[in-house]
């Protein structure tokens, strides 16, 4: 059995069509039948049902392909781990993060990480959480910033600092001089927050039911950025890491009573994968103290 089969397998199960495949792997779709006839030959067993219009897996096929993206994972690894400078003098990164951090903490995160290891090759994805975990477990990513919680089985957090939700306003709105905002207050203001797929709004939709609020939700985005102007620019208020007010001139920011219950940022990442320099490097300077990391 050779790497080749694996590969040729994994594309097959996810095309559920040998020429799709084959056009995919850049190979005859002859050249492909051949070589699946040949895995299951070496194998004693059928892998695919091709008795209906669109092929599929057999029982043996599921159990095999399972292992087989398992021994890929751990392969792409090795051939990354020969490759892996212990002196950081070159390498790369997979790194990926939930959305709200991109306003307030990837930036300096980055900037202080090129600047001590500017032979590191980053590539950064912004994404939801359940799409960061599914590519961690998939080996797509290498390591992620995201929350506490319920995580897939093949995910495990590491917390690093506790994040706390504010109201924000632009400059030229009516509460911008205030420091607190009721919960009922609440209500009366306009607001652009990030659509409902995003874990921010989850929790903030959370705690309005908590506490009986029907927010008047005039906007929503998913952009923090285009959010961010919306509300410096005009009468609109948000709801968002309060260390965006920080990082973000123009805006206020407002502790809500009560308040919204903080939540843990972790770095994430597949349990037990093994960790490249790079990504070690990566995780000791996220686990720095967060006022360090925006302060550099």
């Amino acid at each position: 059995m050779l790497l080749r089969h694996i590969r040729y397998l994994l594309a097959v199960a996810e095309q559920r069509n040998f020429t799709r495949a084959a056009e995919a792997l850049h190979v005859s779709q002859p050249t492909l039948s051949q070589q699946i006839r040949q895995l299951e030959d070496s194998l004693g067993a059928a892998l695919f049902d091709r008795s209906g219009r669109s092929i599929r897996l057999t029982d043996a096929g599921e159990a095999y392909v399972r292992f087989a993206r398992l021994a890929l994972q751990d392969l792409e690894a090795g051939k990354r781990a020969m490759h892996d400078v212990q002196d950081l003098s070159r390498g790369s990164l997979r790194l990926a993060m939930t959305p709200t951090f991109t306003a307030y903490l990837i930036a300096p995160l980055l900037h202080r990480f090129n600047s001590l290891y500017p032979g590191i090759t980053l590539g950064v994805e912004e994404m939801t959480q359940d799409r960061l975990e599914a590519a961690l477990a998939e080996d797509r990513l290498d390591i992620g910033i995201g929350f506490t919680g319920m995580h897939l089985a093949d995910i495990e957090g590491e917390a690093l600092f506790s994040e706390t939700l504010s109201l924000m306003v632009g400059a030229t709105h009516p509460q911008a001089g205030s420091k607190t905002l009721g919960a009922r207050d609440l209500e009366q203001q306009a607001l652009v927050l990030l659509s409902r797929d995003f874990a921010t709004r989850q929790h903030i939709d959370l705690y309005c039911r908590q506490h009986g609020i029907a927010p008047r939700i005039a906007i929503e985005a998913n952009s923090i950025s285009a959010i961010v102007e919306l509300v410096r620019r005009g009468q609109l208020a948000t709801i968002l890491p309060a260390a965006i007010a920080v990082e973000q001139p123009g805006l206020a920011s407002l502790e809500l009573t009560p308040a919204l219950p903080r939540r843990t940022v972790a770095l994430l990442s597949r349990r037990g994968a093994w960790r490249s320099a790079a990504c070690q490097a990566f995780a000791a300077l996220a686990r720095q103290p967060l006022g360090n990391v925006l302060n550099k």
